[in-house]
């Protein structure tokens, strides 16, 4: 059985819909992208983040509007100047 192409972007049309804001290490929030965009079956987002609004990056979270969590990652990433992350979620048959 295979899932229809269509349906598997109809799904990641809801994920990118429901994402409202990025929060890292659970403290400073990000509600404004650079981009947020779907490609296939790809959500895109891509974020600043500004140099002292974190010294480094130890989780990232994605939520939506009433502060849910979408997706958390534990990450490792030192903020030493402004930075530009592009972040992914693919969404595939397995």
């Amino acid at each position: 059985m295979t899932i229809a192409t269509s349906f598997i972007s109809d799904i990641a049309g809801y994920i990118e819909a429901r994402i409202a804001k990025i929060v890292l290490n659970e403290t400073f929030t990000i509600t404004s992208f650079e981009v947020k965009s779907i490609i296939g079956s790809t959500v895109s987002l891509r974020y600043k983040v500004p140099n002292g609004s974190v010294a480094a990056i130890t989780r990232i979270e994605l939520k939506d509007a009433s502060n849910r969590i979408i997706s958390s990652n534990d990450v490792n990433i030192p903020v030493t100047a402004d930075a530009l992350f592009l972040q992914t979620i693919n969404i595939q048959e397995v």
